[in-house]
This record gives C-alpha cells, sequence and structure tokens, in this order.
C-alpha cells in the first residue's frame, strides 16, 4: 500500500475520473508577502506533495489547470481566496482540505475543499477591512471627516490599468464603506471586485490624493469576504 505521508493511502484520495475541485483558503502573516506567480508554485507543489494527481493541458509545454481567483496585491491578507484545479482522477473531499494544508507553509491554510459549478467571472463584489496606521497617532476627527468626503458622487483616482495610467471616478464601485476610530483608525467596505477592480491602494490614494487628507504612513488590509451581483457570499 503506498502511503503518501503516512496520511492516507493514494487509492483513498484518487479516483479514476478527472473532476473541476474548488479551494478556499487563507493567506495571513508572512504569506502575505508571496506574490501571485509564487503562490501559484507554492499550491502547485502542495497539491502534487499531497499525492494529488492534477491534470495537465497537451502540447509542447504542458502545464496543470489551476486557477486563483482576484489575485491579491503583494501585501494584502486575505481569509476567503478560492483556486480551482482539475485532478486527474476524482478524489475524495473529505481529508483534503487537511492533506492539502499540511504540505502548505505558514500562513496558508485550506479552509474548505468542495465542488463548484459557479465561474470566478460571477465574482462581482470583495470585502476589505483595513488598519490605517500614523506615526504620531491618528489626526483627530480623521474619521469623521473621510466619511464625509466618501460620500461625494464623484471620487476621481489616478489609475494604472493594462492600456495605461488614467483617471477614474471610483465612487460608484465602492458601498458599505465605515470608518471607524474606536481603537486606532479602521476602515470597513465593499468595492468592485472586476471590471474595475478597486483595490486597497485605490482606497488609499482616494484617502489623501485630491482630497487633502492625510495619508497614513502604514497600511494593512485583508480580504474578508467575496460576493455575486446580489451580493450573496460566493462559493
Amino acid at each position: 500500500m503506498l502511503i503518501i505521508f503516512g496520511i492516507l493511502p493514494i487509492y483513498e484520495v484518487l479516483g479514476v475520473l478527472g473532476d473541476k475541485i474548488r479551494v478556499r483558503f487563507s493567506k495571513t502573516g508572512k504569506a502575505k508577502f508571496i506574490s501571485h506567480l509564487d503562490l501559484m508554485a507554492t499550491m502547485r507543489r502542495a497539491l502534487l506533495r499531497s499525492g494529488i494527481s492534477l491534470k495537465y493541458s497537451e502540447g509542447f509545454n504542458p502545464h496543470p489547470y489551476m486557477s486563483i481567483a482576484l489575485p491579491l496585491s503583494v501585501g494584502c491578507g486575505s481569509l476567503c481566496e478560492l483556486m480551482d484545479f482539475r485532478t486527474a482522477g476524482e478524489p475524495l473531499l473529505d481529508g483534503m482540505r487537511e492533506i492539502i494544508t499540511s504540505t502548505l507553509p505558514d500562513g496558508l491554510e485550506i479552509l474548505e475543499a468542495y465542488k463548484s459549478t459557479l465561474k470566478f467571472s460571477e465574482i462581482e463584489w470583495i470585502e476589505l477591512c483595513g488598519a490605517l496606521y500614523y506615526d504620531k497617532g491618528t489626526p483627530q476627527g480623521t474619521a469623521e471627516n473621510l466619511a464625509e468626503r466618501f460620500k461625494a458622487k464623484s471620487i476621481i483616482i489616478t489609475k494604472r490599468t493594462k492600456r495605461g495610467v488614467s483617471n477614474v471616478d471610483i465612487a460608484p464601485y465602492i458601498k458599505d464603506l465605515v470608518f471607524n476610530e474606536t481603537e486606532g483608525l479602521t476602515i470597513k467596505a465593499k468595492v468592485s471586485a472586476q471590471n474595475p477592480t478597486i483595490n486597497p491602494e485605490n482606497l488609499i490614494f482616494a484617502i489623501h490624493g485630491a482630497y487633502g487628507a492625510p495619508a497614513p504612513d502604514f497600511a494593512s488590509f485583508t480580504r474578508t469576504g467575496i460576493f455575486d451581483s446580489d451580493m450573496n457570499e460566493f462559493k
């Protein structure tokens, strides 16, 4: 009997039919600083070490069928990352979360493994939670001032896209934004996930860009939710 790292027999992990599996995973701690390309390589190695036989494309340079939804900015954490992969067999989902997590570096953890027919293109909104830090302390009234500024019907920022740099009005792509100054200055917002993608850098730029608010000396953001067009949790 062939054993995978002493965890499960390989025939209990792999079946005979190919299938698409989706996993939800977290990216925290030092893992926040792993780039998207390095994350893909890390996940591929983890799946192989777990004994999962990945399905590869055909041709001169075959590559595994793997994709991660909405790549994160380096330094941004997440509690809700999604990755799809195809297998050369049909793996049992029971125990998959623990098996893969045991092969991952600190800061990466598989939270759930399941089958889904939803496409990543159906993701409309993401929830971001952030903390803004000021070396000399948060300026008095910053939360109230920022909340007022973000109520504006137009918030123009300079945004870099594949076509170059352009001015974009991000106001229509932000909802449910709340600033809180109870313990430091925090921000929680649901923002557009795609077309356009609103990321933490865009929010920071909007805070101090044309609106004159003091720029934080450091900011830390975590993606905490992913939603469809009806604001239902996307899985």
